[in-house]
């Protein structure tokens, strides 16, 4: 039976591949917070009945030496790491968490598995906004970073760091550079889980108004689960390497919020206010993924398109509701 370490495992990528994994026959561990343990119901509340079948384990991705104790204790055949800080922000202290976590954590895990357990498969969740100014469209694996946020830099930086324990040390080690993915188990602070959820309010006669920033804002979405497919398979191919997981379409946030709506049968345009808190200006060169070189390697295909994937979206918000 492989063992299998999943950071971020609360979270939409992390509850997912916990499915799949538990699926397939894995022992599955997981990293949260202390607080996580002592709140479970809320914390973990996307892994629902899993969370028997799943071991907990409190530590903080601070933390070198409660990781390295960790990682020797679970002994992984694979590690995925899924957890990160992404808080939108400036100020320095926030700028500064997000690069301790999502670097250092990173560097922490990298470590430990190099001295505890050499021959664990290591999976790291890097993000299109390493990317972030582009000079053309679609991005692939060979297209030039230019990341312009704290969050972007530090997933770049810990993408150099993966592969240098993949070069140096002869770490089973891949990046997945994921574009955005939904799903109904999306956070409420992205504005897909927005849409969606107050569509369903607004069916339901509980408010009257959602408000949103650039309507004409372009995004590659894609289907969570199939995402967390693609994560699983990198591990399992012969040789370590990193891809592009994307859907390769741009749709702006007004087709998506159109068609949350008309799953409903309603008309956006009555309900749908642009609020000047929520504007930021969209890239002259919008981020979208080219995927081929995961669908030629490693087989990976798509399984939703995106009119399915937020029809049911909207289904379980409506749901929650009712």
């Amino acid at each position: 039976m492989k063992r299998a370490l999943i950071t971020g495992i609360s979270g939409q990528d992390g509850s997912y591949l916990a499915e799949l994994l538990l699926a397939k026959g894995y022992d599955v561990h997981g990293l949260v917070r202390r607080a996580s343990i002592e709140d479970a119901s809320r914390q973990l509340a996307k892994l629902g009945p899993l969370q028997e079948q799943i071991t907990f384990h409190p530590a903080a991705l601070e933390n070198e030496l409660s990781l390295y104790k960790l990682i020797a204790k679970v002994k992984p055949d694979e590690c995925y790491h899924l957890a990160a800080s992404s808080f939108v922000s400036y100020s320095f202290e926030e700028e500064s968490s997000i690069l301790t976590t999502n670097f250092s954590g990173t560097h922490f895990l990298l470590a430990s598995l190099k001295e505890a357990v050499p021959d664990c498969r290591f999976f790291f969740a890097g993000s299109s906004e390493m990317f972030g100014t582009v000079d053309a469209a679609p991005q692939n694996e060979a297209t030039p970073f230019n990341p312009r946020s704290i969050y972007g830099i530090s997933k770049l930086a810990s993408h150099h760091l993966v592969r240098n324990y993949r070069n140096q040390y002869g770490l089973f080690a891949c990046t997945g550079i994921l574009y955005n993915h939904e799903s109904p188990r999306r956070d409420f602070k992205f504005v897909t889980r927005k849409i969606t959820a107050q569509a369903a309010r607004i069916k339901m006669g509980l408010d009257d108004t959602l408000y949103l920033g650039n309507l004409d804002a372009l995004r590659d979405w894609g289907y969570a689960p199939d995402y967390v497919q693609g994560i699983w398979q990198m591990l399992q191919h012969d040789v370590p390497d990193d891809y592009v997981i994307a859907s390769g379409v741009n749709h702006s946030v007004q087709e998506f919020v159109n068609c949350a709506f008309s799953h409903l049968g309603l008309d956006y345009r009555a309900y749908v206010k642009v609020d000047p808190r929520f504007y930021r200006p969209a890239e002259e060169v919008p981020l979208r993924g080219d995927a081929s070189k995961i669908r030629q390697i490693l087989g990976w295909q798509p399984t939703k398109p995106f009119e399915a994937i937020v029809a049911e979206m909207v289904d379980h918000d409506l749901s929650l509701l009712t």
